[in-house]
């Protein structure tokens, strides 16, 4: 049986060719056999809250049975953490890929009490034996000191600091060291 990677979108419109698609498509594209891909839809992403998306998320683990691979873009891995760090998940999570997520509350421009991590997050977060986080060192959405933060936070995490201005990691470049960090699980 197939491992199901459950990959969370970012913020913004997800339409075809915008927000998370094409990095979603990408994903689907390269692991599809090896890997089951649920891309669920999550609530108004142009305006999220996070206890629709907490809501959403639960319900999709809750659909899930076997050892899980998670994948969050953006405000997805922001979405991941906090709800892993605050809620139980009976899953095994064989593999935690961060991308490009802001940490919420670290300067002025990224503040939301919504998504704010408590401060202690890291020690509430379950055993995963695989954590990784990638982020463009020149991108100009979410800034690289946000990765920076989370590298202090997660020591234990596999670093993956990527040349360039990328964040949403179109279709035809995609992440391959993504696909290949989970292929190696």
């Amino acid at each position: 049986m197939k491992k199901t990677v459950l990959f969370i979108h970012s913020a913004g419109p997800q339409d075809r060719e915008q927000g998370s698609s094409n990095l979603s498509a990408y994903l689907e594209k390269e692991l599809r056999n090896k890997y089951q891909s649920v891309f669920p839809k999550m609530p108004n992403p142009k305006n999220p809250e996070y206890v629709l998306w907490k809501n959403q998320l639960e319900k999709e683990l809750n659909m899930l049975n076997e050892e899980v691979v998670l994948v969050g873009h953006s405000l997805g891995g922001s979405v991941l953490l906090k709800y892993l760090s605050e809620e139980s998940c009976n899953l095994t999570i064989v593999g935690l890929f961060i991308i490009a997520s802001p940490y919420w509350g670290l300067d002025e421009d990224w503040q939301s009490k919504d998504f704010t991590l408590q401060s202690n997050f890291e020690e509430n977060l379950p055993a995963i034996p695989n954590l990784f986080l990638y982020h463009s060192r020149d991108e100009d959405i979410v800034p690289f000191t946000h990765h920076k933060t989370y590298a202090e936070k997660l020591p234990q995490a596999s670093l993956r600091e990527l040349e360039g201005r990328q964040h949403l990691f179109h279709f035809h470049k995609g992440l391959p060291v993504l696909v290949n960090d989970i292929e190696s699980l």
